[in-house]
């Protein structure tokens, strides 16, 4: 049985987890051996619903936690990655409480949320044998991370981070900064970076697991110092050009 993610976050380190966005199985292989967990991106890359299907049973066979990013407002795709063995879903462009409930409530079973009932795959994949083994044991196991990125979500953290049934938050470094500094592109910024600072205190106050994306090690140490407990590190796609560019330019260094 894969290890959920509500255990690794009780572990004293922050848990590292390989970005994918290519639609490679192999790829997603190679990043599980590496990382903690996977994040699949169904926002941005290049995966369809087979991809992440697969992808979530990658994980499951290696023993370790897939996270699915689906697109802004789909809940529909939320609940379908749940039911396909995901461990926790990134819900992005969350802008208010109102939103994060019913995200949230969208990954709970009745009478607490509205998830649909028929985790077939999410069963066999997780080790319960039948979706009443996982109705009973694992229902609530599905972790949701709201992303705080614009500004509205900035203005209503107070009353996301209040929200009962919400797990976590996920903060989008890029788009936080396009959102405090009128459009620049800066998310490694002094102001970026004490937004996030605040962000994840408050979060870590509410009793909300605080996850985040960095673009490079040296970032994912700077957001650890913070306090956050997830952090996606570059992405498969950025770690294969910046994999070439070394060989060539070490290349052209020995001539």
């Amino acid at each position: 049985m894969p290890v959920g993610l509500r255990e690794l976050f009780k572990r004293r380190e922050p848990v590292l987890s390989g970005w994918s966005t290519l639609s490679d199985p192999v790829v997603q292989e190679v990043l599980l051996r590496s990382f903690y967990s996977i994040v699949l991106d169904g926002q941005h890359g290049m995966q369809g619903f087979s991809e992440l299907r697969e992808g979530c049973a990658r994980a499951a066979f290696l023993g370790k936690p897939a996270i699915v990013r689906v697109a802004p407002g789909d809940l529909a795709s939320a609940g379908r990655m749940a039911d396909l063995g995901a461990a926790g879903i990134i819900l992005p462009m969350v802008e208010s409480a109102e939103e994060a409930s019913r995200f949230a409530k969208s990954l709970r079973y009745m009478p607490e949320g509205t998830r649909s009932f028929g985790p077939t795959r999410a069963a066999d994949l997780l080790g319960y044998g039948s979706g009443r083994a996982y109705l009973d044991e694992a229902g609530r196991s599905v972790v949701s991370f709201a992303m705080i990125e614009t500004a509205s979500a900035l203005a209503e953290l107070d009353a996301i981070l209040a929200v009962p049934e919400l797990d976590g938050i996920f903060v989008g470094p890029s788009d936080l900064s396009l959102a405090i500094g009128d459009g620049v592109l800066d998310p490694n910024g002094e102001g970026t970076d004490r937004q996030i600072g605040e962000i994840v205190r408050k979060a870590r106050e509410a009793g909300k697991a605080a996850a985040i994306y960095a673009l490079s090690a040296a970032d994912a140490h700077r957001y650890a110092a913070m306090g956050c407990q997830l952090i996606g590190v570059a992405s498969d796609l950025g770690i294969l050009k910046e994999g070439c560019r070394r060989v060539v330019n070490e290349f052209r260094g020995a001539r």
